[in-house]
């Protein structure tokens, strides 16, 4: 005779907050999002902390070095993916390690032999409008010159017309010698009156780019999440076949954290993976472990196999068991929210029933950063999302049962979500709303947040009421972004 649980489990969207008492001191800008990525021990502070409680999830289509950068900046933290060989995901690492706020590695080059066609197919893929023309068409070749949208118009110039032609040669280039500050840097930008320069190393290879658009945006950041080196925190994903290999390569990388992708935490693969880094390195490499959606249990794919449960019933169970873990032991181990986040408000209800931070997938696939194509599809912009067991990841090692090195069956979607922009403008404004329910709630912190919050259930009525009813929408938001 199977268990059977008294009370159904639940979701984030069957939960409201209660406000509690507002002082005047309770305002958003007071408000920290400071919480611990690594467990630590009771009076210490955690070896590593996010500034905002937010990580981007290990998928093909979500996090690379692009977006990892980008989410470092504003104080969170990518996992990069690790359904691609070894060598790459490493070098992925190494490109966050080495990345000097405000100089941008190319990702728009060209040969000096290829065609307008090719810088219009390239520009609807990057969204740039400054294309290097390098010898290669590689981001670190012999630069020969740049093109601009000020170099050719579409309408008067054949398609068929070769780069060399319109481009501006490297002679008539104002660059900068690698090695060149920012603030050098931005200041020939603003003595030249140029929108960008290129930096070059003494061989004349492209290094990198400034922009006259990024000023202000590189300017210190308070929120920034950097290593002892001043570096940016970069996690990775990894798996429990090829850990042997990966994790020493991840390291040597600079990897700051770790964790086991997996759609199932409760097996002993977990349990052979997490040993292999604790004997080699013990606590000098932090890897986060799961999904487990109770004190015992996992968490996969519920449509296709029947297993599962609520996210925020998830979250509330391990939430309790890790402070009664906490209680007798005296070790905080910070647990992260991975799915059934839909809204923006969902996130401070995680956060409230005990989760420490969030990842998320979707969220930030539609972002300018994330690899995933841009295309049109019925009149909007749309970006390329799939899950990590669907057909076009292959990333069967997530699913690893044990067997053969395939799979069976697909357990995610290939699918579009709606383009939203610029990562630091979306997430400005989901973190806005997670700081001022903090203020409704009477909370400062997310540690106060989680031992004052009022949760209530809803009812499918109260859920339609708090919502618009009896009106005509002009636009639906999810995330705070229009759809």
């Amino acid at each position: 005779m199977p268990f059977i649980y008294d009370e159904p489990s639940h979701t984030f969207g069957e939960y409201l907050l209660i406000p509690n008492y507002t002082s005047e001191e309770c305002t958003p800008q007071n408000t920290s999002l400071k919480t611990p990525l690594v467990k630590f021990r009771k009076g210490e502070d955690a070896p590593i902390s996010l500034n905002i409680p937010l990580v981007s999830a290990i998928m093909q289509s979500v996090s690379n070095d692009t977006l990892a950068v980008a989410l470092a900046r504003e104080g969170g933290v990518s996992f990069i993916y690790g359904s691609q060989s070894i060598e790459k995901q490493a070098d992925m690492v190494k490109k966050v390690k080495a990345y000097k706020a405000g100089f941008s590695i190319s990702d728009s080059c060209v040969t000096p032999d290829q065609t307008v066609e090719d810088l219009i197919a390239l520009k609807e893929k990057t969204g740039h409008s400054t294309v290097a023309v390098t010898h290669d068409g590689s981001a670190t070749g012999k630069l020969l010159g740049v093109v601009t949208s000020r170099d050719y118009r579409i309408s008067r110039i054949s398609h068929d017309a070769k780069v060399k032609s319109f481009m501006t040669p490297i002679e008539r280039l104002v660059t900068a010698k690698e090695g060149v500050s920012l603030k050098e840097a931005n200041d020939i930008i603003w003595d030249h009156k140029l929108n960008s320069l290129p930096i070059i190393d003494d061989d004349g290879n492209l290094v990198a780019f400034v922009f006259r658009k990024d000023y202000d945006v590189h300017k210190e950041n308070p929120m920034e999440l950097l290593d002892g080196n001043k570096r940016y925190v970069v996690g990775a994903g990894i798996n429990s076949r090829d850990y042997a290999e990966r994790v020493p390569a991840l390291v040597d990388a600079g990897v700051d954290v770790l964790c086991i992708d997996s759609s199932e935490g409760y097996t002993a693969w977990q349990a052979k993976t997490l040993a292999f880094i604790r004997e080699k390195y013990g606590d000098k490499v932090k890897c986060g472990a799961g999904n487990v959606v109770d004190r015992d249990s996992i968490c996969i794919t519920r449509e296709t196999k029947g297993i599962g449960r609520g996210q925020a019933t998830a979250v509330m169970e391990v939430a309790k068991a890790r402070d009664e873990y906490f209680e007798k032991t005296g070790i905080y181990v910070p647990i992260c929210a991975d799915g059934g986040i839909v809204m923006d408000y969902h996130i401070t209800l995680a956060l409230a029933m005990g989760a420490d931070f969030c990842m998320l997938g979707r969220y930030f696939a539609r972002f300018d950063e994330s690899p995933t194509n841009k295309v049109m599809v019925g009149g909007t912009y749309m970006k390329e999302y799939w899950g990590e067991g669907s057909a076009r990841a292959r990333n069967w090692q997530r699913y690893d049962m044990g067997g053969g090195s395939k799979l069976s069956f697909e357990e995610g979607v290939d699918s579009y979500v709606p383009y939203a922009g610029s990562l630091h403008d979306n997430i400005i404004v989901t973190l806005a709303k997670v700081r001022s329910t903090m203020c409704n709630c009477g909370s400062l912190t997310i540690e106060q947040l989680r031992n004052t919050a009022r949760l209530t259930l809803v009812s499918p009525t109260s859920i339609v009421e708090g919502g618009a009813h009896d009106v005509v929408l002009k636009e639906q938001k999810a995330f705070g972004i229009k759809k």
